[in-house]
């Protein structure tokens, strides 16, 4: 198997123009439905009908430390991203209550946190190393354990059933390797790009901005998307960018979370741009980095909710909107079939 698999381009213009034309007949005034209208033409182009049915959606929530994390970058002690794995398995966390309200099957995937967890149900052990090397002294993952770790993303989707993947993730320290991550293949400020991640004050923001300064004049010849992977970081990240290529590959619809979530799909579409024709962002979070990074790939989220938590919280709370998406196109009449009246020429 190819670490980067070919992803195709989606082009169907006869699909378009029929999923377009069945929208368009539906008993409603022409766009009336608005955004939701788009996200039904995307679900279909997707999964290639025009009565999608979305089945078994899986909640991905991959988990890892950071190195990075030492130097201050987060409110919390690394301790947390074990803490929050053992509560997302204990049902306690947010994104295990979205997941069960809203019938998705949640997997969380142990990429290299720093603790040795008991096999149980809902937990996939692909552990790399005991979290990243620090970013600030060399790169956060070799070559080799950055290559792994997305061939370990794209061995776990092939395992899960079902056409639609929801993204999700855990690592005290990630705000700050999705910053570098935004910055370095954006090429955009790394001040803009970075936020109070877990809740830093005035002073911790100004001390996190200063060491990402420091680590992208590290690693300022790590420009092609790999290489900037290998060097900012993140088990969890890479791994999800495996998750996301297999789950294109695949033709499944890929719901993106929050910042850290999208930073793995600015790196899966800069090696293979058709990813972007299978995802749906579902929200843009309240860190600052999350806005640049939709505009950036040309995605409308769905919800402005001022999140900030991760896990895939925001991608379980805009699922309905798909499934509704989905509904419209299959159940709702069409003006012929229900004899409702067209509006007068």
């Amino acid at each position: 198997m190819e670490l980067i698999p070919v992803i195709p381009d989606l082009a169907d213009a006869d699909l378009i123009a029929r999923l377009q034309s069945a929208i368009d007949n539906k008993t409603k005034p022409l766009g009336a439905l608005g955004r939701l209208e788009a996200l039904a033409l995307r679900i279909g182009s997707i999964l290639g009908s025009a009565q999608p049915v979305l089945e078994a959606p899986q909640m991905l929530v991959c988990a890892g430390d950071h190195g990075l994390a030492a130097r201050g970058v987060s409110a919390y002690p690394s301790d947390v991203t074990w803490q929050m794995v053992e509560n997302f398995l204990a049902g306690g966390a947010a994104v295990s209550v979205l997941a069960r309200q809203h019938g998705l099957a949640l997997t969380v995937v142990d990429c290299g946190v720093r603790r040795d967890f008991q096999a149980r149900p809902g937990l996939v052990s692909r552990r790399i190393a005991e979290g990243t090397a620090d970013a600030s002294a060399g790169p956060a993952m070799t070559a080799a354990q950055c290559a792994q770790a997305i061939s370990n993303g794209r061995e776990v989707v092939r395992a899960l059933p079902g056409n639609a993947l929801l993204l999700g993730e855990m690592g005290i320290g990630n705000s700050s390797a999705a910053a570098l991550l935004l910055s370095r293949l954006a090429g955009l400020r790394i001040d803009d790009c970075t936020g109070a991640g877990t809740g830093l004050d005035a002073a911790g923001l100004a001390r996190k901005r200063e060491v990402l300064r420091e680590v992208l004049a590290l690693h300022a010849s790590a420009t092609a998307p790999l290489d900037a992977l290998a060097a900012f970081g993140g088990f969890e990240i890479a791994t999800l960018v495996g998750a996301v290529l297999q789950a294109a590959e695949e033709r499944r619809v890929i719901v993106l979370d929050g910042f850290i979530a999208s930073s793995a799909v600015l790196v899966a579409q800069a090696l293979q741009p058709a990813v972007l024709q299978r995802c749906v962002a579902a929200h843009c979070s309240a860190e600052p980095g999350h806005l640049l990074l939709l505009a950036h790939l040309g995605l409308d989220p769905l919800l402005n909710l001022d999140l900030r938590l991760g896990e895939g919280s925001g991608a379980a709370l805009a699922w309905p909107l798909l499934e509704s998406a989905c509904r419209i196109l299959r159940e709702m009449a069409s003006f012929e079939a229900a004899g409702v009246s067209r509006k007068d020429a």
